[in-house]
């Protein structure tokens, strides 16, 4: 090989990952990790994708490799419901924002990776939500209702302006 054809092939090398990828594809990912978790710990999680489908089902304290993308130039969206025996059930949602990267293809003219492969691999997309602990709130129960009987005397002057005479 000619030291002509070996500069070609060097530079064709070096060339060839920046003109076939996009930036986002080469300075960011696709998939994020988010560490999930509730108080009470040991709550179930059940992770639900924008299409209906479940991606994920477990209990907290939990770590979750999320997809940015849900498809060609379509942003990820997931719906995570906690629930645990005698709390109310809770509902948190998370979803994907345009990573800045995916924009550095224009000021290199990688009009390739803007249009085919940053939204082919998912990379355009980035999910910025790192932690997710959720509190849940415990349910009254009849059990945890009673009624008390008490002297009007006993009751605080500041809750006597709300007291409804009954006849």
């Amino acid at each position: 090989m000619n030291a002509k054809n070996l500069i070609i092939a060097l530079v064709a090398t070096i060339c060839a990952p920046v003109l076939f990828s996009g930036c986002a594809t080469i300075f960011s990912r696709s998939s994020y990790p988010v560490h999930i978790n509730s108080n009470p710990q040991g709550a179930n999680v059940i992770i639900v994708d924008k299409h209906g489908r479940e991606v994920y089902s477990g209990i907290t304290p939990t770590s979750v490799k999320m997809k940015a993308s849900a498809g060609f130039f379509s942003k990820a969206e997931y719906r995570i419901t906690f629930s645990k025996a005698g709390y109310t059930d809770k509902t948190v949602f998370i979803d994907a924002d345009i990573d800045g990267w995916y924009f550095a293809n224009i000021l290199i003219g990688g009009w390739l990776g803007m249009l085919i492969i940053d939204p082919a691999t998912g990379a355009m997309w980035k999910i910025d939500t790192k932690y997710l602990n959720e509190t849940l709130v415990k349910t009254e129960t009849s059990s945890d209702r009673e009624l008390k009987i008490i002297d009007l005397a006993d009751v605080p002057d500041d809750l006597k302006r709300h007291l409804v005479r009954i006849n």
